[in-house]
């Protein structure tokens, strides 16, 4: 850890740079609740040094071949497999989650986004149309934005940077990219491979700071073409407040509040193992988990106790240990608001089955680890079950019909993922249509092909990242038309 800088800077321009105001942020190793470094904390004259050094740079990125695009963002690839080790080491600390999950999902994660979106752009195609009749023919060309804006979360840091940032580049875009104020490391370790690699001046660049400096920045800037966020519903819904007025174009990834359907007919063996996943991993702080686990009544009562056998059993402590299985929370506040929603639920009548408390591992005391807690005997009206926690707590109810549990399971603000175990063919065309959520997972989770379209409905969400809906967003339609 004594390897990492004390200070991380901003990367503007090319170049690594301290805060004109010369204020520092703590930030904070989770696993034992104490500061590692300080962070440069940006402010409107930061992103406005930013945009200057993108608009500068936009032309003569935006007219570079998809080939040589390519090539870049490939050596960032590159750079951050050299440095895997480190990488990994560094959001482990930073983040708190176990090491052997930043090596196993984190940094590969983040490498497959830049080399997918680097190759995709050479196969990015438009489209022509010939008017028969009246001698024309139209072809759409697809142009970059300009210059925009990537705002990413804390729960999967570099994972999610580059899932935003490499389509952007992809794109012919110039970046202002400002990742989470918690969990800054790997972004930083970013900013050093970008100038190792040669990475062009002021194509990327990367603002740290908070939330109501850098990012009120960046939404008020009219140089900003678009936005690009992860995060939660409240903030998604202040940016929409901001930029959609001012025509900037937006897409929102937020949270969720995802369901389990669990049919007595599924490969219980396989459900069971992936549903502990999907329930706990990285301490329930990814937004696809599954937080409202709805179980048909003639497997139930044996559901709930393997689950809390498995639940239990769980490793809790030094996420650099390969054997530990939770990690800490990112942050103390955090860390409170989720105790505090495990004290409402009791007060909203639920049972707790396991966890349900603050654990303190011996050598980490004083670090934010939680227990992973299962809650049965709540309505699916209570707060419990219809606001997001984003941590290791989960809900069990049990259902009788198809119908009754697609009435619960839509029954929420929220619309971005959900889950069905069944080996009922016809059930799992009839659940895909009608379940109000932006991916369906069938008897699996969390497998992503990186082609296919992200985002969620209702208020968990506006417009699809992945694929070519991420060039897409990232780009200007402009129809041509010809006659001839």
């Amino acid at each position: 850890m004594s390897d990492f800088p004390s200070h991380l800077l901003h990367y503007i321009d090319g170049t690594l740079v301290p805060s004109a105001s010369g204020e520092w942020l703590d930030v904070f190793n989770p696993a034992i609740g104490k500061t590692y470094c300080q962070l440069a904390s940006g402010k409107k004259n930061e992103v406005d040094m930013a945009v200057a050094a993108a608009q500068k740079a936009q032309k003569s990125w935006g007219s570079t071949s998809q080939d040589e695009r390519c090539k870049l963002l490939n050596a960032l690839a590159d750079g951050i497999e050299k440095r895997f080790d480190e990488f990994a080491l560094a959001e482990s600390i930073d983040n708190g989650k176990p090491l052997w999950l930043t090596k196993a999902m984190d940094i590969p994660r983040a490498i497959s986004n830049l080399r997918f979106f680097g190759n995709a752009i050479t196969q990015f195609s438009s489209e022509a149309h010939e008017t028969v009749g009246a001698n024309a023919i139209n072809y759409t060309l697809r142009q970059p934005i300009g210059v925009v804006a990537c705002i990413s979360p804390w729960n999967l840091p570099l994972y999610l940077f580059t899932w935003k940032i490499a389509p952007a580049l992809a794109a012919g875009n110039a970046v202002i990219a400002k990742p989470s104020e918690v969990t800054p490391l790997t972004a930083f370790l970013l900013s050093q491979v970008c100038i190792e690699a040669g990475f062009p001046p002021g194509v990327l660049n990367i603002i740290h700071g908070l939330g109501p400096d850098v990012g009120d920045a960046i939404n008020r800037h009219p140089g900003i073409k678009a936005i690009s966020f992860t995060g939660s519903t409240r903030v998604g819904k202040e940016i929409a407040s901001i930029a959609a007025p001012m025509f900037k174009k937006l897409s929102l990834e937020m949270g969720g509040k995802n369901p389990i359907l669990i049919f007595d007919d599924c490969h219980y063996d396989k459900m069971l193992q992936t549903v502990v996943r999907s329930s706990f991993v990285n301490q329930g702080q990814i937004c696809l988990c599954g937080s409202r686990i709805y179980v048909q009544k003639g497997i139930y009562e044996r559901f709930k106790s393997d689950f809390i056998q498995l639940a239990s059993q769980m490793e809790i402590g030094d996420p650099l240990q390969e054997t530990s299985r939770i990690g800490a929370i990112v942050s103390k506040p955090h860390y409170e608001k989720i105790l505090n929603h495990i004290e409402i639920a009791k007060k909203e009548g639920g049972q707790i089955l396991c966890g349900g408390h603050a654990v303190f591992p011996k050598g980490f005391e004083e670090g934010w680890f939680i227990a992973p807690t299962v809650i049965e005997g709540l309505s699916n009206q209570c707060v419990t079950n219809q606001e997001e926690i984003f941590g290791p707590v989960v809900t069990l109810a049990s259902f009788e019909t198809e119908e009754e549990v697609l009435k619960w399971a839509n029954d929420s603000q929220y619309g971005l993922a959900c889950s069905i175990w069944t080996e009922n063919n016809s059930r799992v065309h009839r659940m895909a249509q009608e379940i109000e959520s932006g991916i369906v997972w069938v008897n699996t989770w969390l497998l992503r092909d990186l082609r296919t379209p992200f985002g969620g409905m209702k208020n968990s969400g506006v417009g699809r990242e992945g694929g070519l809906e991420a060039l897409r967003f990232f780009t200007e339609a402009k129809n041509v038309c010809i006659q001839y």
